[in-house]
This record gives C-alpha cells, structure tokens and sequence, in this order.
C-alpha cells in the first residue's frame, strides 16, 4: 500500500459492494457463494483501508430495499454478518478498529441487533479506523427517523413549531444516524452500476464518486489504492468554480 504521502487521501470513504450476485452467476454458483466471497473481500479492503489511513469507512452491507430477495438469501446474509461480527474481535483489537452502525435497528431481527450493539459496546474505545456497517440502511428512511427525531424533541421541549420554522441543515444533520462522522469524501461502487441506490443521500451530496467494473468479491487492495490515486487527482469544488485557466 505504499506510494502516499497522506496527502489527500480521503477522511471517510463510503464503499457500495455491488456484484457479489452476478459473481456467483458466472461461476454456476448459488448466490449466497458470492455474498461468502464478498464478505471476504470486505475483511481485504477493510485491513487495506486502515493501512492506508483512512479514519471513516462506511459499508453498505444491507439496505432497506434487500427484504424483497429471497428469504434464503436474506437468512444467509443475516447469518454472515451475525459471524462477522461475532467472529472478528481479534482483527478488530489488532487492527484497533471500531465498528459503528448505521441504519434501523428496530427492523433487524433480535439476535442481528443484540451482535451490532455487542460489537458497537465491545470497540468503542478502539482509536483506529472507524467502520459503519450500514445494515438495514436506506438513505431516505435515515432522513425520515432523523426528521422524528427532531418532531420528538421539539415535543419535549414544547417548541415544536418553532423547531420546524427555524430549520436548518445543522438541525437535520445532528439528528442523522453517526452526527458527528463527516461527511463521505469518497464512495465507491463495484460491478459497473452508475447509481446510489439509496446510499447516504444526505451525507454524499458532494462526495466524489468511482465505479469500477471489477465485481465486489474480486476486489484487492490494488483496486482500492486505484481508487483513492483517482481520488488525489480531482479537484473538488463543491458547488464553486475554481481553474478554468486561470494561473
């Protein structure tokens, strides 16, 4: 992973792991072979990301949307995550990794949510990288409990009214699932697809976007330092202009 400076490298990367699916397709296997292969390629880029010293990574690992699969699928993948979690102390406490989580607890089944909150509890004081899992996440259902959150406090301080016709973008965001985690300055999608299903709407508005062809369980570190070298040489702008000829 060598050849950074630090210069540039991007604080939070949100990464969409896209294609485990179709991986298993291409080699006649069933689907849940290729979430097997995803999830072991998230443990590569993980370990490759902190290396690279990245401070915020946020996975996409399950989205609201994902209930309609098959319910063998569902299961499978519940049942990766409940081992990941459960299974990968010792690589987070080598790592000094902590993992956080973003999404709707009260719509995952118990024992999912009693490992997440185990997990959360068991790395909080860990100083390294910080990996939200985004598990049962939709971008809007983040806005819509984010925008209950703030009814709900304008209900116990008596100033609901008030609360709504003062509104800002600070208000929404500190009602968001991880306020204080910065926003993404990078997201990444594997397997070609050129959309945000619902990933971190909020939070992505200005994030840098890369799409790579390569599908999710074929991803390496390589991949991941193309990415962020792509990354450095962009100039962001956020909503400004800047260059255009200019010296």
């Amino acid at each position: 992973m060598g050849g950074f400076s630090g210069r540039g490298i991007p604080r939070h990367l949100g990464i969409i792991m896209d294609g485990n699916g179709r991986w298993a397709h291409q080699r006649g296997m069933a689907r849940t072979q290729g979430h097997l292969e995803g999830l072991k390629a998230a443990k590569r880029i993980v370990k490759a990301a902190s290396d690279l010293g990245i401070q915020y990574l946020t996975l996409y690992a399950f989205s609201t949307e994902n209930w309609k699969r098959a319910a063998g699928e569902v299961g499978f993948i519940m049942a990766l995550v409940r081992q990941y979690l459960r299974g990968e102390m010792d690589f987070y406490r080598e790592n000094h990794i902590r993992i956080r989580h973003a999404g709707d607890t009260a719509g995952l089944p118990p024992d999912i949510a009693s490992e997440i909150a185990r997990a959360v509890a068991d790395t909080e004081k860990f100083g390294g990288m910080q990996v939200v899992l985004a598990l049962n996440y939709g971008g809007r259902d983040e806005l819509v409990r984010a925008v209950q959150r703030l009814a709900v406090n304008g209900l116990a301080n008596g100033t609901r009214d008030t609360v709504l016709k003062d509104l800002t973008e600070k208000d929404i965001a500190a009602c968001l699932d991880n306020p204080d985690v910065p926003d993404p300055d990078l997201i990444i999608r594997s397997a070609g697809e050129y959309r945000m299903s619902n990933f971190l709407l909020w939070e992505g508005a200005y994030s840098e976007l890369y799409v790579s062809e390569k599908l999710w369980p074929d991803w390496t570190e390589a991949d991941l330092t193309k990415a962020v070298d792509e990354y450095q040489n962009r100039e962001r702008r956020f909503g400004g202009i800047t260059g255009y000829g200019e010296k």
